[in-house]
């Protein structure tokens, strides 16, 4: 189940989907949210109630191992997600992957969105990578693209984090070791949401590493989701595997 980064879409996951086709037994499910492509017109709600709207529409799809995987704002929606799963009626979740995104007891909140006009919205973007240039700088486009990308950060301000059991399932964090807003420090906090085993993943590159080194990025999820019903995920707490190489399992 994946969940995309703020201001991202569903389609922005089609190149994961495509290559975890070729793994046994996984389909890949992307959340749309609310205020963008198909889903346009449909109003923004915070983070916890979107979580809420996805645990409602998962239901149908307990009965399976699941395995949560999200970037940026999405690691903070399919950490709400996992915790909910973990209490529903069916399958608790296997796997937890947050990707380029603070622990969610220690989450900036840096007001984003609140930044005074589209020029300085715009370079805050651009810092961070991950935005094709040519949608920044189309003023035809930025009234569609600039408002959903608003909510998103505000919903990112709004969100603060209630306490509660931690998951029961692995976590893996995965970060780029010139992320600008997440240090490798930060991203190892993810530690303290389990019970479990906890791994962190560190690769060349800044906040969007995951298209910057996307072979490595690919081979590291289709490594974890093969392993991850077979259980062998117990490493020790918080080992950094820095530069991961690529696995020998064939990823198309």
């Amino acid at each position: 189940m994946c969940f995309p980064h703020a201001g991202g879409s569903a389609s922005a996951h089609f190149p994961l989907s495509e290559a975890l086709s070729s793994a046994a037994d996984v389909e890949v499910l992307v959340v749309q949210y609310p205020g963008r492509q198909d889903r346009r017109r449909v109003p923004h709600v915070g983070i916890r109630a979107m979580a809420d709207q996805i645990v409602d529409e998962l239901a149908a799809f307990t009965d399976r191992p699941m395995a949560v995987f999200g970037h940026s704002m999405g690691a903070t929606v399919g950490y709400e997600v996992a915790r909910r799963l973990q209490r529903y009626p069916g399958s608790p979740p296997e796997l937890l992957i947050a990707s380029g995104q603070r622990a969610p007891e220690t989450q900036s909140r840096r007001p984003v969105h609140e930044l005074h006009s589209d020029d300085e919205f715009i370079e805050e973007l651009v810092q961070l990578g991950g935005t094709d240039t040519r949608l920044l700088t189309d003023r035809d486009l930025l009234p569609l693209f600039l408002p959903p990308l608003r909510e998103d950060y505000a919903a990112l301000r709004a969100y603060r984090h209630r306490p509660g059991p931690r998951l029961q399932c692995p976590v893996v964090a995965l970060i780029g070791d010139r992320d600008p807003r997440v240090s490798v420090e930060e991203a190892g906090e993810w530690a303290g949401t389990t019970d479990t085993s906890f791994q962190l993943r560190c690769f060349r590159g800044g906040h969007f590493y995951l298209e910057d080194r996307r072979a490595e990025f690919l081979d590291t999820m289709a490594e974890l989701l093969t392993r991850c019903p077979q259980s062998q995920l117990d490493e020790p707490l918080a080992l950094v595997d820095r530069f991961p190489s690529r696995s020998s399992q064939p990823v198309s």
